[in-house]
């Protein structure tokens, strides 16, 4: 499973998981300290299975 989070420009800024899991349920911590807030965007990647979601950062 891959997880990433993308500015809005599409540059890359963070990977949180990038490893072979398990079927289960996981919480992946994410702070954002070193961004500045804007809108940014998450993808997941796990087998055929890829989902995008948007989120702001507000600080």
């Amino acid at each position: 499973m891959r997880l990433k989070v993308y500015n809005i420009i599409g540059k890359e800024v963070a990977t949180l998981v990038n490893e072979k899991l398990q079927s289960g349920v996981y919480e992946v911590p994410f702070t954002g300290n070193q961004l500045p807030s804007g809108l940014y965007f998450y993808v997941m990647n796990a087998g055929n299975y890829r989902e995008t979601k948007k989120m702001t950062l507000i600080k």
